[in-house]
């Protein structure tokens, strides 16, 4: 009997990570509008929307200008860098199941310490009613766990082509149909070669991101901003992130794994 070749660990956690990634665009394939945006709908402001845009765009870029050496004091970049090389190591000596998911695992840890915290930072402001101010903080929450991903995975996060390919991730992981596609697709050129596209304007990509952002955010927000009742908008950004973060793990597995491959 002849046996079959057995599948290599890097092509087997390479189809493991693209499994993954069609369950989430069949997931997100259409937009579903919940009991609780369809009660909402009515009561918000017209303005809001446009206000939302303005408070991310802000946000995004305030703190890609200024606030990543304070995020970065929420964690040792040294450390995680350092605990990559040594992984890195281990997988180049052995490479098998074990050792290629050990950047997973970690990437795992770090993402599920963030949606703790964004959990109850969103609880506790909207029990005191605190909406709109809690944006800069949830955008600070977002980029701070996309960019221990990042490390965990061996990349960095504070060139302009890595805000590209982070923007074009967060953007890509709160669309829906026919846009998801386009962002995956848009992602997956980024990993393959990662540079900018020719024209790129990071201000106009920062309105992109933002926009996304605050429409599927919008409702939950407006909520947020009411006392007491703000308790449900606030526990939203734990779950709004756990869904980026879902995203972003499959794409920096698959660019480590496409990297991998491309070395051997």
């Amino acid at each position: 009997m002849i046996k079959r070749n057995k599948k290599s660990p890097l092509r087997a956690e390479m189809e493991a990570v693209l499994k993954k990634e069609q369950a989430f665009l069949k997931k997100n394939a259409e937009k579903k509008a919940s009991f609780l945006d369809r009660t909402l709908e009515e009561k918000v402001p017209a303005r809001l929307q446009e206000t939302l845009d303005k408070a991310f765009e802000k946000a995004f870029g305030l703190i890609f200008e200024k606030g990543t050496d304070f995020i970065e004091k929420t964690y040792s970049r040294e450390k995680i860098e350092h605990n990559y090389k040594v992984d890195a190591y281990a997988a180049g000596l052995m490479e098998n199941k074990k050792t290629l998911r050990t950047f997973t695992k970690k990437a795992q840890a770090a993402g599920n310490r963030n949606l703790l915290l964004a959990g109850v930072e969103g609880v506790g402001l909207g029990v005191l009613g605190i909406g709109l101010p809690d944006i800069p903080l949830f955008t600070g929450m977002i980029l701070k766990s996309i960019y221990e991903t990042a490390l965990h995975y061996g990349y960095p996060y504070d060139t302009e082509e890595e805000k590209y390919f982070i923007l074009l991730l967060i953007q890509g992981s709160l669309s829906y149909a026919e846009t998801l596609e386009q962002m995956n697709a848009k992602a997956d050129r980024y990993i393959l070669e990662p540079v900018v596209p020719k024209g790129y304007d990071s201000r106009e990509q920062i309105k992109e991101t933002s926009a996304v952002l605050s429409g599927e955010l919008l409702y939950m927000k407006f909520l947020q901003g009411i006392p007491v009742a703000g308790v449900i908008g606030g526990a939203y950004d734990s779950i709004y992130l756990r869904r980026i973060l879902d995203y972003v793990k499959i794409k920096y597995r698959k660019r480590f794994l496409t990297d991998k491959d491309k070395a051997n």
